[in-house]
């Protein structure tokens, strides 16, 4: 008799009741890379969910991957920058270091010396066909790519696996990196004795929301609307975004891209139905939907920003912060690497 699998979205639902039911069986690993400022599209796309699911009672580790830094660029530029302005923007947005664990990977050095086991579970032909391994070449800025590269998924299983984490929030795109965690931890329990969980993918159901100039929203692109945007700075971005020729506002993301996107975004700060919102603007056109959009945004991000300017003036806080959880990151991955060494016969 066959057995039928569950979807990515049936098991992510079936999960959301679970976590409801009991959120203390659960240990959340997610994490950005420190290569520019946060922007609305992490805010809505994973940030909210964080705190959703701290706030619910799921644990939390929140990784700094300030190593995978070098994946895709030859420098890491304003490095030390960037982390700091993404520890302001995590506590601003409601990650609580009393109930969450925000570390960074160089000061965690058990966790990277995961790494060595778990590459000799993967074939490089498996790397090799990594969809999402392939994407970030095309899009790498580097001139030649590096191993580090191929290895991303590797050192991405490390990350999730150094605190047995069993649930990870991803967005579709990111199900093959899951996978190879997954079976990285599948092939070490098989091979050397139980010690890992298989991760559950928690799809996140958060809508993409393009840049100002229509395209992804990225750090790297100067399209996005930082977290750290003065009220100002959000209006001045807002009203360069671009849109279209119709007059008449509606939500079609096929055919509206960017009129859709701004749309999106105003609906997301003010909970409501996109839908509605476009109807509400109708004729008013662009101008009037750029200035709905401006004034949702700068409603919603004011608390945010209030916070983020508070804790900007006790950085000291703010570092303390990143010194307690890598310290509890390291007690954490310095034991499971033990239990690691134990099982494989003390070979590393």
């Amino acid at each position: 008799m066959s057995t039928v699998t569950a979807s990515p979205e049936e098991r992510t639902a079936e999960l959301e009741a679970r976590i409801r039911q009991a959120p203390e069986k659960f240990r959340v690993m997610t994490g950005d890379r420190p290569t520019g400022p946060l922007h609305l599209g992490h805010y809505f796309g994973t940030l909210h969910n964080r705190v959703r699911l701290q706030d619910l009672g799921v644990e939390v580790f929140v990784i700094i991957a300030d190593y995978q830094v070098l994946t895709d660029r030859d420098v890491a530029e304003r490095l030390a920058e960037h982390m700091e302005a993404m520890l302001l923007d995590y506590l601003a947005v409601g990650i609580d270091p009393a109930r969450s664990t925000v570390f960074n990977h160089s000061a965690v050095p058990a966790l990277n010396q995961l790494m060595l086991p778990f590459l000799s579970l993967v074939s490089v032909a498996e790397l090799n066909r990594n969809p999402t391994v392939k994407d970030e070449i095309a899009h790498s800025r580097q001139s030649a790519v590096s191993g580090l590269m191929f290895t991303y998924p590797v050192h991405q299983a490390a990350d999730i696996l150094f605190c047995k984490g069993n649930l990870v929030p991803v967005g579709q795109d990111q199900l093959p990196h899951l996978e190879v965690t997954r079976t990285v931890a599948r092939r070490f329990n098989e091979r050397y004795g139980a010690v890992f969980p298989e991760p559950d993918a928690l799809l996140s159901a958060a809508p993409l929301l393009l840049g100002t100039d229509g395209t992804k929203m990225s750090k790297s692109r100067g399209n996005s609307i930082a977290l750290g945007a003065t009220a100002d700075e959000t209006a001045r971005l807002i009203k360069g975004a671009q849109t279209d020729a119709e007059r008449h506002i509606t939500y079609e993301p096929e055919t509206r891209p960017g009129v859709a996107s701004l749309v999106l975004l105003a609906a997301l700060c003010l909970d409501r139905d996109p839908h509605a919102v476009a109807e509400e603007i109708g004729g008013g056109g662009a101008a009037a939907l750029k200035r709905t959009v401006t004034d949702a945004v700068n409603s919603r991000m004011a608390p945010i920003r209030a916070r983020r300017a508070e804790y900007a003036q006790d950085m000291g806080y703010v570092r303390s912060v990143l010194r307690a959880g890598n310290e509890r990151a390291d007690a954490v991955a310095a034991a499971t690497l033990d239990e690691v060494r134990g099982v494989m016969g003390g070979v590393l």
